[in-house]
C-alpha cells in the first residue's frame, strides 16, 4: 500500500483508470501541458534511453511508458516532489523501466554521462525569476513556475548536454519566449525541426507551444497545424479528446 502524507491524494493518471498517480493541491499536481508534451515527443517504441528534466511528479516518464519500452530517467530538485515520483515509480510498478534522481539539473554530469540518451523531454519553469514581491507564498509552486534554480539557458544547456548527436529535445512552453527559445536552441546545437502552437479555443490567441529541436540537425522547421483545445461549448475538440483520453 503507498504511503500518502500531508495533503497528497490518488489519482488516475489516465482515463482507463489503468495508472494511478500521487498528487498535491499544494505541492504538485500535473496539468494539461504535460499530457501534450508526452503525446508530442517523439520516443522509440523498442529500447533506447529518455531523460525527462523537471519532472515532478513523474507524469512524463509514466505517460510515456504506454508509448515506449525505452528505460527513462526522471530528475527532479525538490525534494518532497521527488518522493512523489519516486513512490509513483513503485505504485505503478515500473522500477525496472522509470528511474527518478534527486538533483539539480546543472549539476547531473557525473550522474548522468554527456550524450547519453536517445531523447530528452522537459517542462520546465515558464517564468523569469520574480522580484521578492512578486514570489509566490508557496515555495514549492514557486520553484516549479519561476527560474530559481534554473534559468531557461540552463535548461536548454543540459538538454544539449544529456542528448546525444542526432537525438531529439521536445519542450513544452510559453508563447512568450519562443524568441529565447529558438536562440538557446540553435546556441547550443539544437536545430528547431517541429514547433505546434496550442490555443484554448478559436479566436483566442495560443498559450503553449510544443518544440523539438534535434541535436546537430540540418534547418527544417516545420510548422504543424493548430491544437485547439476546447470548442465554443466548453467540451473538448475530438483532437484534444483523443490526446487527453489516449485514444
Amino acid at each position: 500500500m503507498v504511503q500518502l502524507y500531508d495533503d497528497e491524494r490518488l489519482d488516475y493518471a489516465l482515463a482507463d483508470e489503468s495508472m494511478k498517480i500521487i498528487q498535491s493541491p499544494t505541492a504538485f499536481s500535473f496539468s494539461l501541458d504535460a499530457v501534450l508534451l508526452a503525446y508530442f515527443a517523439k520516443v522509440p517504441m523498442k529500447r533506447g534511453k529518455i531523460l525527462d528534466l523537471c519532472t515532478g511528479n513523474g507524469i512524463i516518464p509514466l505517460l510515456l511508458t504506454k508509448r515506449t519500452n525505452a528505460h527513462i530517467t526522471g530528475v527532479e530538485i525538490q525534494e518532497r516532489i521527488f518522493s512523489m515520483a519516486e513512490r509513483n515509480v513503485r505504485m505503478n510498478e515500473l522500477t525496472e523501466q522509470l528511474t527518478m534522481i534527486q538533483g539539480n539539473l546543472k549539476e547531473l554530469q557525473p550522474v548522468l554521462g554527456q550524450s547519453s540518451f536517445d531523447v530528452v523531454t522537459c517542462n520546465p519553469p515558464y517564468f523569469r525569476t520574480p522580484n521578492d514581491t512578486e514570489l509566490n507564498h508557496n515555495s514549492y509552486l514557486t520553484v516549479a513556475r519561476h527560474e530559481v534554480f534554473a534559468t531557461l539557458e540552463d535548461v536548454v544547456k543540459a538538454c544539449k548536454l544529456h542528448v546525444r548527436p542526432g537525438g531529439k529535445v521536445a519542450m513544452v512552453h510559453r508563447p512568450g519566449r519562443l524568441v529565447d527559445i529558438i536562440a538557446l536552441f540553435r546556441k547550443y546545437k539544437l536545430e528547431p525541426k517541429r514547433l505546434r502552437f496550442i490555443y484554448p479555443k478559436e479566436g483566442k490567441d495560443a498559450n503553449m507551444l510544443l518544440v523539438e529541436g534535434i541535436r546537430d540537425g540540418k534547418a527544417d522547421l516545420k510548422i504543424l497545424s493548430p491544437l485547439i483545445i476546447y470548442k465554443a461549448d466548453g467540451t473538448y475538440t475530438e483532437e484534444a479528446e483523443d490526446i487527453i483520453y489516449d485514444r
